[in-house]
């Protein structure tokens, strides 16, 4: 699936060598643009300290939705650094695209499922480890056998299809949009030079409605989480 990838063996485990540096790359740019961003900040925002503060107030809206109260504050940092992370990963294989010989060392993080679903875990396991935190162990418990017991296997394996749903959503959309974008380029090299007068703008209109795609993905992603997180810590009565 996807073009093939270099691996390394190490304590009898199997790296992906092109979703560790693609995972790297990422952060590194979600770093390099918060630190551009906040520099110089003052009571009157301006600038990049405007951008960053809209980003903040619009991760902060999307977890406020869901999570009521003063729930909501212990859950904005996540909320933001996740949006920007998924944000840059869906977008790096649209315009960066590494390829050395055979390998392919850079691309686009979330095309792959193992990193959509580890972020997918990620996301339940803090949803689980909330509930506990917020209603102890019994009450986390009772909130599985609602609104009657009886409900406990379907509750149980509704975690379960959340997990597999909010990783492979996101890989799907992702991996999708990278293939297609890589038709598109093998149309526009296939038959020579008139072949890039119909393929250029073809790639170019998939491109800007890949970039829409990708940020759709950063904010349902995000307002899963919320929601997945409410459910835990404020289960219905």
């Amino acid at each position: 699936m996807g073009d093939p990838v270099p691996t390394v063996q190490f304590l009898g485990l199997t790296f992906n060598v092109a979703n560790m540096i693609s995972v790297l790359v990422a952060c590194a740019i979600v770093f390099g643009v918060v630190f551009a961003l906040s520099r110089h900040l003052a009571l009157k925002p301006k600038g990049g300290q405007n951008v960053l503060e809209w980003l903040i107030e619009f991760t902060n809206g999307i977890v406020k939705g869901s999570i009521k109260g003063n729930e909501a504050s212990h859950y904005g940092l996540f909320a933001f650094t996740a949006f920007l992370f998924i944000f840059v990963s869906n977008q790096m294989g649209l315009f960066i695209h590494v390829q050395y010989g055979s390998y392919t060392y850079l691309k686009s993080p979330t095309a792959d499922p193992i990193i959509t679903l580890t972020l997918a875990l990620m996301t339940v396991a803090l949803a689980h480890f909330s509930g506990i935190a917020k209603n102890g162990i019994k009450g986390y418990a009772k909130g599985f056998m609602k609104p009657f017991t009886l409900l406990l296997p379907i509750n149980l394996f509704e975690q379960f299809t959340n997990f597999l749903t909010l990783g492979l959503r996101l890989f799907g959309n992702i991996f999708a949009g990278e293939m297609l974008l890589t038709l598109i380029s093998g149309i526009a090299t296939g038959n020579g030079w008139i072949s890039y007068i119909y393929a250029l703008p073809l790639e170019l209109a998939w491109q800007g409605f890949s970039v829409f795609i990708g940020s759709v993905q950063a904010f349902v992603f995000v307002t899963l989480t919320s929601v997945y997180i409410s459910q835990q810590i404020s289960p219905e009565e």
